[in-house]
């Protein structure tokens, strides 16, 4: 780069960077210029090779050089009065942003549908914990259409949905698979059949559903072609499984949430043919705007 083009380009181009004038700020203060690069952990070459393209970007010399040490010219006393202010406003700076990352640090708020934040997410959160102990955690559930909803408007750093599709907005990846499963009471008649259910017979039956918006409710309606024909609207998983076991009707829930009272036998899992019933599960957050600090580590938490 020419001398004109220097002067004509972006600051960057003019102005030594802090390495450089840090390395100067040293060779003034201990006089030699083999002591300063001891003191900033460089060779004594790469030391001597930073102060020449220093010296070539400004266009002076800076120090003399001599057997005896290094000694400042006048133009070197000149440019390390400057460099100090530089370099204090660097400190500054640098202060600042430890705080920003402190402040982020210090707290991190998951939103996540229903599912997740009662069978997953307590188990993320306390390997998270164990990592940092000092981050505030504050969780917030609701279907995949509140979470969305929370990311977009800021009240949220990361989010995890159940359902088919990734709300408009909003970057994802997959962090593990479900698949939900039809449930009655052991007195239901579904529950001594000789046969599956049948897609027709499912979409049939009025059942006890989750609330529009919800990403089971999402998945079932994809699968049956059509949408599911309510009985009951609940907005909990736990309010659906509670009405199931009092005989209320049947249900279709994920796995996760009915595992104990699968094993329990307070509900059977009727066998259904033809209808694709499994899921993705995904870690949501705004376009553009990869997860940092503890929302980083969570996700990477939900991969493990």
């Amino acid at each position: 780069m020419s001398e004109e083009q220097a002067r004509s380009g972006s600051l960057a181009h003019r102005v030594p960077d802090l390495g450089a004038l840090e390395l100067l700020l040293a060779v003034a203060r201990l006089g030699s210029l083999g002591a300063a690069a001891r003191e900033l952990g460089i060779t004594q070459p790469a030391a001597s090779s930073r102060l020449r393209s220093m010296e070539r970007q400004l266009g002076v010399a800076l120090v003399d050089r001599s057997p005896r040490g290094s000694r400042l010219t006048d133009a070197g006393a000149l440019v390390t009065d400057w460099a100090r202010q530089v370099v204090a406003a660097a400190e500054v700076f640098d202060a600042g942003a430890q705080a920003l990352r402190a402040t982020r640090d210090s707290r991190l708020r998951v939103a996540a549908s229903m599912t997740i934040a009662e069978y997953l997410l307590p188990g993320w959160l306390l390997a998270l914990r164990a990592g940092r102990p000092d981050t505030a955690v504050s969780l917030l559930a609701g279907n995949s259409a509140k979470v969305a909803e929370l990311l977009l408007s800021g009240e949220a750093d990361l989010g995890f949905v159940e359902g088919l599709t990734v709300p408009t907005g909003l970057d994802s990846a997959v962090i593990a698979h479900d698949r939900l499963t039809v449930v009655t009471a052991p007195a239901h008649p579904w529950a001594r059949r000789p046969r599956p259910l049948t897609t027709a017979e499912l979409a049939a039956t009025p059942l006890i559903l989750r609330e529009r918006g919800s990403g089971t409710r999402q998945v079932l309606d994809a699968a049956l072609g059509a949408p599911a024909r309510p009985l009951i609207e609940l907005s909990s998983t736990t309010a659906v499984k509670a009405a199931v076991i009092s005989g209320a009707g049947p249900a279709v829930l994920s796995e996760l949430a009915v595992g104990e009272e699968l094993s329990t036998r307070r509900l059977i899992a009727v066998p259904v043919e033809g209808v694709p019933l499994r899921r993705d599960l995904r870690a949501v957050w705004p376009t553009g705007h990869r997860p940092t600090g503890p929302a980083r580590e969570l996700l990477s938490l939900t991969r493990s």
